[in-house]
């Protein structure tokens, strides 16, 4: 497979500018999006391009952990029929890592590695930089061309500036928490629109969970989204992803231990307060 854009490509190297730059695989995962349909419209408008000369926006998902948002992003772009290559950001997080890192191969030689970033870009699918708030400025710093009108990135230790493809798209999912660091003002303005994602309602709540774990009793189900939405209503930040893994633990040990019926709702608790603590009983009936 070769494209005459701007060096030759293959499935997993391209040549740019006489520099063989190995390139990654996407990632596959069975996600899909339940409920909340607003907040999925709004994404694929802000990729939408109404006009040769026009250009996608790059849309930040916020909300708290565990609401969904890497979900929602890998959804929408499957929506769209593309490839999803999903950046873990942290902390330790460097522009080379954020672009393409130099390796030592087998020969002893230098290789260069692109990152599910640059990747993407390349490739024309979506990448979504998760918990992109724990990276520090400089990081940040890097991907200030790609953000806007230029759309591209410039990679120092390659000597290399690479365009995005025109199907290129990106979204940041950032954690409504305090363990993150403030977004640069020149960065957040090119981090737009911003879509909030909340808890769901008990139905979708219900659906998530009868999606995720189709093997769950439905008893299991009706008492993890009661759970959940008593502690929702009390602003308690008890997510989705919480009651998945009560949920399956609670399966789990009432299986394993061939629980008769009225011991069942011992074992819920018991898996509530094994994965959230002591507290979480506040929250039950």
């Amino acid at each position: 497979m070769e494209e005459q854009k701007d060096g030759s490509a293959h499935e997993d190297h391209i040549i740019i500018q006489g520099v063989n730059i190995a390139l990654g695989f996407p990632d596959v995962f069975d996600f899909h999006w339940v409920g909340q349909e607003d907040v999925m419209h709004q994404l694929l408008a802000a990729w939408y391009v109404v006009d040769d000369k026009d250009i996608p926006l790059n849309p930040r998902l916020i909300g708290k952990p565990g609401v969904g948002k890497t979900t929602l992003a890998y959804a929408a772009a499957k929506e769209l029929g593309k490839d999803v290559y999903i950046y873990q950001c942290t902390m330790d997080t460097r522009p080379e890592d954020l672009l393409i890192t130099p390796v030592v191969d087998k020969s002893g030689g230098i290789r260069y590695v692109a990152s599910a970033l640059v990747t993407a870009m390349i490739r024309g699918g979506v990448a979504i930089l998760d918990e992109a708030n724990r990276m520090s400025e400089k990081s940040w710093a890097s991907l200030a061309p790609l953000l806007d009108t230029r759309r591209y990135i410039e990679s120092i230790v390659a000597g290399l500036k690479v365009p995005a493809h025109p199907e290129f798209r990106i979204c940041v999912t950032m954690n409504d928490d305090a363990s993150t660091f403030e977004i640069p003002e020149y960065i957040h303005s090119r981090l737009q629109p911003q879509i909030y994602l909340d808890f769901p309602e008990a139905e979708e709540e219900k659906r998530i969970l009868q999606e995720n774990l189709p093997f769950i009793d439905q008893h299991i189900v009706d008492y993890i989204v009661d759970f959940l939405q008593r502690a929702h209503m009390s602003d308690e930040n008890y997510t989705i992803r919480d009651g998945i893994n009560i949920a399956r633990y609670a399966a789990k040990r009432i299986k394993s231990l061939k629980a008769p019926e009225q011991s069942r709702g011992n074992l819920l608790r018991q898996a509530i307060v094994m994965t959230l603590g002591q507290e979480a009983l506040a929250y039950l009936d």
